[in-house]
Order: structure tokens, then sequence, then C-alpha cells
């Protein structure tokens, strides 16, 4: 009996390990299928864009209108059967989600722009306090930008940026990641990225985050020939983007701190913009981040849209208001016009109707007594 009762347990216990296993490797398979859908919209994705960036190249090209039709209906087609590719397998793989966030140790994997959601739900603190590398994967970075500000909320502990297929093509995109609190490490992806393949990115990426003292870029650790050769570089645009705006839109473009950091500076109580030294610690006392650095800033491409509506729409205001004004000086100068040509002819009467009222004084004493008169009752 007893070895019965051994047997039973032994077995029922590599039922639940089979199980087990079994769980594991089915979590596996819907993680890897889910990544695999991810990663076919994304290349779905940056294939539609680059075919509408080569519909404009080609529409605003020289060639005759007879080309620009052909190319333009060539690139619809192409752009037609492309979607339709993209929705038969998007309905194949209807059940998989086509985003994922995974937590693995003290990383947090955001695979897919759905992802970036996950930041607005509620985060246990010790799971939050845990996460020190995060890393975004075929995520548009212009799409991580504005869920920065949530990480260093959400997250205060991490020191560690990862990205992956992001579109990270320009060094001015770096810029955005200046807003952290601290950053030791960060990791770009050469696939997906085309800023990789700039011979200088890593140099711009110390120079503008310089307030972080970076330890590692890609895995390597920077060293003090690296920081200096960054200033060496990239030195003077930091110069250049303060010394050409006005002090007015200087103030206008900075926040309160930053504000009294720059009247500290151009008071003389520092040393001028841009430079480094012994004001280092009264500059990171005051805002950490040199102040013409954050002049450098990024806006993204929706932001860049609304900045040149606003643009258009004030154009079109000043423009209807001078319009105004124009018309308004316009028809006082007929008024004035006209009361010149008429002024002489209307001063003669008014004259003549004064006299002709006054040559009888008594009469004329007896009118304005009455009209004091008549004013009183």
């Amino acid at each position: 009996e007893e070895e019965r009762r051994m047997a039973s347990v032994a077995l029922r216990k590599e039922e639940e390990k089979r199980r087990e296993s079994h769980k594991q490797a089915l979590l596996k398979e819907k993680k890897r299928l889910t990544i695999s859908n991810i990663a076919r919209q994304w290349e779905s994705h940056q294939n539609r864009l680059a075919l509408l960036s080569s519909n404009q190249e080609n529409n605003t090209d020289n060639g005759s209108c007879q080309d620009n039709q052909s190319d333009a209906y060539i690139l619809s087609e192409a752009t037609r059967s492309l979607d339709s590719l993209l929705s038969k397998t998007v309905q194949g793989l209807s059940v998989i989600d086509s985003h994922l966030v995974e937590v693995d140790g003290d990383t947090l994997y955001l695979y897919g722009s759905g992802a970036l959601e996950s930041l607005d739900r509620n985060w246990s603190v010790q799971t939050a306090g845990n996460i020190a590398t995060i890393a975004f994967i075929f995520i548009d970075f212009d799409e991580i930008v504005p869920v920065l500000p949530k990480l260093r909320i959400k997250f205060p502990n991490f020191v560690h940026l990862k990205f992956k297929e992001t579109n990270l093509v320009t060094l001015q995109q770096f810029n955005a990641l200046a807003q952290f609190r601290r950053l030791e490490q960060l990791t770009v992806d050469a696939q997906g990225n085309r800023v990789v393949s700039f011979t200088l990115w890593k140099y711009y990426v110390l120079f503008r985050l310089s307030h972080f003292n970076l330890q590692k870029i890609n895995g390597v650790e920077v060293t003090q020939n690296d920081v200096v050769m960054a200033e060496k570089l990239f030195g003077i645009l930091a110069y250049v983007a303060s010394s050409d705006l006005p002090y007015c839109r200087l103030l206008s473009l900075l926040g309160e701190t930053r504000k009294k950091q720059l009247c500290y500076l151009l008071e003389g109580k520092g040393k001028k913009l841009g430079a480094t030294g012994e004001d280092g610690g009264d500059r990171r006392k005051l805002g950490g981040e040199n102040v013409s650095r954050g002049l450098l800033c990024y806006s993204t491409r929706d932001s860049q849209a609304e900045k040149l509506e606003e643009a258009a729409d004030r154009k079109k205001f000043c423009h209807t208001y001078v319009q105004d004004l124009v018309k308004e000086a316009a028809d006082i100068n007929t008024k004035n016009e006209s009361l010149q040509k008429l002024w002489p002819q209307m001063f003669i009467e008014l004259v003549r109707d004064a006299v002709i009222e006054i040559r009888n004084k008594d009469s004329y004493t007896k009118l304005c007594l009455q009209r004091i008169a008549g004013q009183k009752s």
C-alpha cells in the first residue's frame, strides 16, 4: 500500500512537471510568434513609408506630367498590393498580440508601439524599483519621445536604455534623452537605426548628454579622451546655438531653473556659456544641464506639424489684421480728403449763419435767455 501511494505521488509530480514544461513551451512559442508578428508589421510599415517617400520624390520631379502620373500609378499599385499582403498576414495572425511587454530580471522589454500604453498602468513599487534597463524594440523613436517623462517617474532606478529598430536616423534625436535625471549606459543597435552608421554619433551623444557622465555606449567603456574629443568636435555647436538667439527668445525656451542659471552666468558670477571648469558644480546645483546645450532640443514630426499649423494660423491672422488696418486707414484718408474739399464752403456757411443770427442784438439776446431757461427747466 505504501509503495502504491509513493508511486502515485511520484506519478503526480511527474505529470505536474510535464504540464509546467508544456506550459512554458507554449508561452515561449506564443512569445516567438508575437515578436515575429510585430517584426512583420514593423517591416511592412517601413516599406510603406519608403514607398510614400519615393512617391513624394517622384511627384516633385521636374519630369513630364505623363511620366509622373505613370510613376504615381505604379507606386499606388505597389502600395495596394503591399497593403493586401499585410492584411492577409495580419488576418492569419489575428490571434497573436501586436505588442509585447516583458520583464526579464532587471530589464523591461517593450515590443511594438502598443507596448508604450503599459507605462500608464499601475506598477508595483518593487517591480518598478528593480528595473535598471529599458529596451525599446520595433517602436518609432517619435512615438517614444512623448513617454520619456513617464519613464523617470515610473522607473526611478533605471540607468540603461536600449534601442533596436526604432528609426534613430539623426543626431538631433539624441537631444530628447537629455530630460532624464540619470543615465549610465546607452545601447543603440545598428539594426533599424541608421544613425549608428555616422562616424561621430558617439561623440555627439557624449557632448549632448555630458551631464550624465555616461559610463558605456554600446557596451564600450567611455574614456576621458572620448569626452575631450566630444568637446573639441561639438563644443562650438552649443556656443552657436546660444549666441544666435536673442535674450528674450533664450528665456522663453528655458525653464525657471535654467533662467536663474542663465542670469547667473550673464551677471558675471560664472564663466561664459558653454565653459567648463570651476563653475561646473554651480551649474549642477542650478539645474544639472548646461544652458547652451539645453537649447539643442528635438521636436517630433507631429510637434513640428503642429508648429507649422500654428505658424500658418498666425500668418493668416496677421494677414487679415493688416488688411483690416489698411482698409480702415484708407477709409479715414478718403473721409479726410472729402472733408478738406468741403471744409471751405462749410466754414463760409457757418460764419454766415452766425452773422445772421447775431445781426439783431435784442432778438439774439432774448433767444439766448430762452435757451438758458429751457436748459434749467
